[in-house]
């Protein structure tokens, strides 16, 4: 059979193909570390499940309106209001089965066939490929690890030419945990205006910040600027509720419009229940997710620490989410990549056939001189898991 010419253009998922990988060897018996998935290791809170059973029992199980119902919406725009000092109209935003799809559907909405979108490196691994399922060019800017991996208006306005449409920026981002100041935004906004570029704002791990850093949004910083600025996020990493698929939007009327008949044709409305659960998450207490970074900040400095004292092993500190993204090149050196192997892709198999630690390669994200760690696992499994890799790391350069 001859598959569509699209489907050759990708890969899947590099995170969920490690993680995938990791419950086969898991049911086999294996005792494996992961490292690999980007998933908070925390229950869903309680009062969330029992909106969510409390649904259940009223019978709130059948379609709802496609792009999300009243009370989410109102509670997204009471959110954007409180925390962000955004404005927003019912009309403006659109509820999604999760962040990916949100991201999906506004790839299809927003490009043609040749539009170029930057997409700063080390990236989210989805990027890219979305926007190839859009028939858009991904361009792939290079960030220098010592300036945090982050963007600046020089390296902007270096990639722009008259086909580029628009700007991925993620932070606190995957996979370093980069952190853009205020004053970095405000300077990447002046090229963002003058070149009327299009943003994808991804706030995803908005609420997941450390050592005092401040949340900050394009949209947030002009009028004008939040007009051209879609900003995404969800309740999947805040609240622990990956698995419940709700992610939203907010943007432009006829954008969110479009998005919303887009939904309409492929998955219709998100799911009921999770959406009902969502209200709750938004409004109802938030002291689960102080108690949630707190205990990622403590998990982030002892993982810090430990990476510290593998010969060889470099990592800038991240100021938000829940990874770390050090630089294993040093290894290098001792590894024979096959044809179509990328270094941090045989240092992640070799990590994991070996040590029984799992990590993702790399050059999933952009940036193959990396291997990335979610610490979101027990403070016990990652002592375990870095002592698995310094043993590791000795034996292969022994």
């Amino acid at each position: 059979m001859v598959l569509a010419k699209r489907i050759g253009q990708i890969k899947p998922s590099p995170t969920l193909a490690i993680d995938t990988k990791c419950k086969a060897l898991a049911a086999q018996g294996v005792d494996i570390v992961n490292f690999g998935i980007g998933e908070p290791d925390f229950d869903t809170p309680d009062n969330i499940r029992q909106a969510a059973i409390q649904a259940i029992r009223e019978g709130f199980t059948r379609y709802t309106a496609v792009g999300g119902i009243p009370d989410l919406k109102e509670a997204i725009i009471q959110k954007f209001k409180a925390d962000n000092n955004l404005d927003y109209r019912p009309e403006e935003i659109v509820v999604s089965c999760g962040g990916k799809h949100s991201l999906y559907n506004l790839f299809q909405v927003l490009f043609e066939r040749g539009d170029e979108v930057m997409v700063p490196a080390p990236y989210w691994v989805s990027y890219p490929p979305m926007l190839l399922l859009a028939e858009a060019v991904p361009v792939i800017v290079a960030t220098p690890e010592d300036n945090g991996f982050k963007l600046t208006p020089e390296r902007l306005r270096e990639c722009l030419t008259p086909r580029t449409k628009g700007l991925i920026l993620n932070s606190p981002s995957n996979p370093t945990g980069s952190v853009y100041t205020r004053q970095e935004l405000e300077a990447l906004a002046e090229v963002i205006l003058e070149h009327h570029l299009f943003v994808i704002s991804d706030d995803i791990y908005e609420k997941i910040l450390f050592d005092g850093q401040e949340f900050v949004s394009l949209a947030q910083l002009d009028p004008e600027l939040k007009a051209r600025t879609f900003v995404l996020n969800g309740v999947s990493k805040t609240y622990a509720m990956t698995g419940w698929r709700i992610g939203y939007m907010a943007g432009l009327e006829t954008v969110i419009k479009a998005v919303t008949k887009i939904q309409s044709q492929s998955t219709s409305n998100p799911n009921s229940i999770a959406q009902k659960a969502a209200v709750e998450a938004l409004r109802g207490p938030q002291d689960s997710v102080a108690a949630m970074v707190q205990e990622f900040a403590w998990r982030r400095d002892d993982i810090l620490s430990r990476l510290a004292q593998l010969p060889g092993v470099s990592c800038m500190r991240p100021g938000g989410a829940f990874y770390v993204f050090p630089n294993f090149s040093q290894y290098y050196k001792y590894l024979q990549p096959g044809p179509e192997e990328s270094f941090s892709d045989v240092l992640a198999n070799y990590l994991l056939e070996e040590a029984h630690v799992a990590v993702v390669a790399g050059s999933g994200f952009g940036e193959d001189n990396c291997l990335r760690f979610s610490y979101a696992t027990s403070r016990e499994r990652i002592a375990t898991g870095v002592e698995r890799l310094r043993q590791a790391l000795e034996k292969l350069g022994g």
